[in-house]
């Protein structure tokens, strides 16, 4: 408990230097390109488009979801992915590659994850002010359960760094963990209920799929969005996320605080 006392103490002091991070990590990681920041509208547009044309007009011929066409159904479920598959990858990786810079000064190094998060979280907040005018286009208008947006928003970005907190520690101890970190973030896309409605799978599957966190906030964003349910509609899989969650944070900020001091020694 105290371990997460001093991880929370550590982002709320240094809020302003995340911010200030984030916005040079932002620039920098597109200085040497023609289209700048573009790329990151780019790249999710570009693959949107072949999911849509693989998955939506391939396999399923142009057919609904749920009543909603499947480009609808895609792009309400994939955007928050969009945000935590690069921010679990890149936060995860975040210590390790940032420890050498820090490791002779006074620097709190539990905010690296926070800077991956923010970082991203530009490109997610302009990529839903996106999604919100082509459901505008598509006849979907704002309703009342549009006031949980922000507690789904607010789920997502507990459990992002919940998970980067734990994983760029183990990452930074076992450099494997971080191949294989990726390659299982590549698996739970397609496990994930993004492309795929989860009552198209056999009744046995269901409640494996909901073990996946991931599912709690993608089916959040599509009962905001598109099914109108509100958050507390299931009780259960909601208290599941959050011990999960919770759980992760409280593993991470221990075992972060336990190795802080030596993360140097294994670079």
């Amino acid at each position: 408990m105290i371990s997460v006392l001093q991880i929370i103490k550590e982002q709320l002091v240094n809020i302003h230097l995340i911010f200030r991070l984030s916005v040079y990590e932002i620039r920098g990681k597109y200085l040497m390109h023609y289209l700048g920041v573009v790329w990151q509208f780019l790249n999710p547009a570009i693959q949107i488009s072949v999911y849509w044309l693989i998955f939506g007009l391939g396999i399923r011929s142009g057919g609904e979801v749920n009543g909603f066409p499947f480009f609808t159904f895609l792009i309400v479920g994939i955007i928050p992915w969009f945000f935590i598959n690069p921010t679990i990858n890149q936060g995860s990786n975040s210590v390790y590659k940032q420890v050498r810079l820090v490791s002779k000064m006074k620097f709190p190094i539990s905010i690296l994850p926070s800077v991956s998060i923010v970082s991203n979280l530009f490109n997610f907040i302009v990529m839903t002010l996106i999604m919100a005018v082509i459901l505008h286009f598509k006849g979907i208008e704002p309703s009342i359960y549009l006031i949980q947006y922000p507690y789904y928003v607010f789920c997502m970005i507990v459990f992002l760094y919940a998970t980067t907190l734990l994983f760029s520690t183990i990452s930074t101890i076992v450099r494997d963990f971080q191949s294989l970190l990726q390659s299982t973030l590549r698996i739970l896309f397609y496990l994930s209920p993004i492309l795929w409605d989860i009552k198209m799978m056999p009744a046995f599957f269901d409640p494996i799929v909901k073990l996946n966190p991931i599912y709690y906030i993608i089916d959040g964003f599509r009962n905001t969005f598109l099914y109108q349910k509100w958050f507390f509609a299931d009780l259960n899989i909601m208290f599941y996320f959050w011990v999960v969650t919770l759980l992760m944070l409280f593993v991470g900020a221990a075992l972060h605080m336990k190795f802080r001091k030596k993360f140097i020694d294994y670079l």
